[in-house]
């Protein structure tokens, strides 16, 4: 997540580049055949293209507006997350006798957040963080933090080796650390550590928890729907490509407004702006794509390892802990 003010035009022009350099050939060859070559039927009439870029306009809004509604539902899972993390830490404190069970119920606790935000940083073929403008910028402006350590390095912080070696070959280590919580409350239970209604209290706060990893697999796992995306694909560079040989048109009616060096030349001043309207149709694109999938380690996911890190500090101060991590620094104002 982007925590500055704003991005730098230098920042999102060199990330669009390659757009540029293609678009640049797109927008120069029309004019070349129209204006050197002669071949004035290579021509459109300008209302076809302004047709074309009205539904290309809707179609973009639309996919954006989509996009940045996942990036959002992402957001509410993981505040939700955190409001009930931080009232289980208070339960996992006050309910259970033993204060070593409480340190165990919020440890796991944190175990837990670690293997989902790892889980969710999975890699999907649809996302769009492995394109080669995405790769770059991430690999030159920041750092995915589940990608500098294991996550059985991370989960050894918080589970005994002993449980950690029961869930190393495990599939589902989020949902397993899950019915592990469960198992630890029943057992709480049974030794009457815990009255009835705590008990039930601590499985509700649980099935909470499961239902907001529901949500957060459901984001990850189900794309934006592939068939509108070659849809915006198709609809974008379609008029990209169709945009200057309708304006070099309206350009070259110009010349009969000008004396001198331009006369005649008019139709020239269709590149640049073709190329203008071309780049803010395919990086309005561009920014959707990579605002779609929350967790997939772009520059613009939620910070699910910044919440955790909170979290942690939070949880171990509540259990009077003092050796707590600090909270993780921006790379270039971007937080993960």
């Amino acid at each position: 997540m982007h925590i500055g003010k704003s991005y730098r035009r230098t920042e999102f022009l060199h990330w669009t580049r390659r757009k540029i350099y293609v678009l640049t050939l797109v927008t120069t060859v029309p004019v070349v055949l129209y204006q050197l070559l002669d071949l004035k039927w290579v021509a459109l009439p300008w209302v076809v293209v302004a047709v074309l870029g009205t539904a290309t306009s809707f179609i973009v809004g639309f996919k954006n507006a989509q996009t940045y509604g996942r990036t959002l539902e992402a957001q509410q899972v993981w505040t939700a997350i955190a409001t009930g993390s931080r009232y289980w830490g208070l339960i996992s404190r006050d309910f259970p006798v033993d204060r070593e069970k409480s340190r165990a119920l919020v440890y796991r606790h944190l175990a837990w957040l670690t293997a989902l935000r790892y889980q969710l940083r999975t890699r999907r073929i649809w996302e769009s963080v492995s394109s080669q403008s995405n790769a770059e910028y991430g690999k030159t402006f920041f750092t995915v933090p589940e990608t500098e350590t294991s996550l059985d390095h991370e989960l050894l912080k918080y589970l005994p080796e002993e449980e950690l070696a029961l869930i190393a070959h495990v599939r589902g280590k989020a949902t397993w650390l899950m019915g592990a919580q469960s198992e630890a409350i029943r057992a709480l239970y049974a030794a009457q550590n815990l009255v009835v209604l705590h008990h039930t209290e601590m499985q509700k706060t649980l099935k909470d928890f499961i239902d907001q990893q529901s949500r957060a697999e459901r984001i990850k796992n189900f794309p934006y729907p592939r068939q509108y995306a070659i849809i915006n694909t198709i609809f974008v560079w379609s008029f990209a490509v169709l945009l200057p040989f309708g304006v070099m048109v309206e350009f070259d009616k110009l010349n009969a407004h000008v004396g001198g060096f331009l006369a005649g030349n008019m139709s020239w001043f269709a590149i640049p702006f073709s190329l203008l309207i071309s780049w803010m149709y395919i990086s309005l694109y561009q920014v959707g794509e990579s605002t779609e999938n929350p967790f997939e380690g772009g520059a613009n996911d939620v910070p699910m390892a910044q919440v955790c890190r909170l979290l942690e500090i939070e949880l171990k101060q509540m259990l009077g802990e003092t050796d707590v991590p600090s909270l993780l620094r921006p790379n270039n104002n971007i937080i993960l």
